[in-house]
């Protein structure tokens, strides 16, 4: 037990409030200290992270994040799967685009968080929802 955090688990958290996106970010910030993340990869992972959980809360009507470490036999990281079981995203190549939105944004949240993590997988369809797997290395 590191920080208050189990890191041989992941760690599951309900996204359905904005009180929850306030927690995934805490949770991952807890976990990005115990792997030793420097400070610019901790705060660049919970950005995407509160982008993430802000997205499957908005556009995915709620989920689940899963968050827990990973480890290559030569450097730690931390990575985090968001489902949803919303209406998945029509055309994902228009959703990826720096500046597109549906939400009257500045369309950073995918294009933004993908840039922010060094491991970016999205599985989506119409009508089943998405999920969304992001990995952040130590350096």
């Amino acid at each position: 037990m590191t920080a208050g955090v189990d890191l041989g688990q992941p760690q599951a958290q309900a996204i359905r409030s904005d009180e929850d996106v306030v927690r995934v970010r805490q949770l991952v910030r807890m976990v990005a200290v115990a792997v030793k993340l420097s400070l610019v990869d901790q705060t660049k992972v919970v950005t995407a992270a509160s982008e993430l959980a802000r997205n499957t809360l908005v556009y995915g009507g709620g989920g689940t994040v899963e968050v827990g470490t990973v480890d290559n036999g030569t450097r730690r990281g931390v990575r985090i799967v968001f489902a949803d079981c919303g209406p998945g995203i029509a055309d994902l190549d228009l959703a990826l685009t720096d500046g597109y939105t549906t939400g009257g944004g500045l369309g950073l949240g995918l294009s933004g968080a993908r840039r922010l993590v060094d491991e970016f997988d999205i599985q989506t369809a119409v009508g089943e929802g998405t999920r969304i797997t992001v990995t952040k290395w130590s350096r």
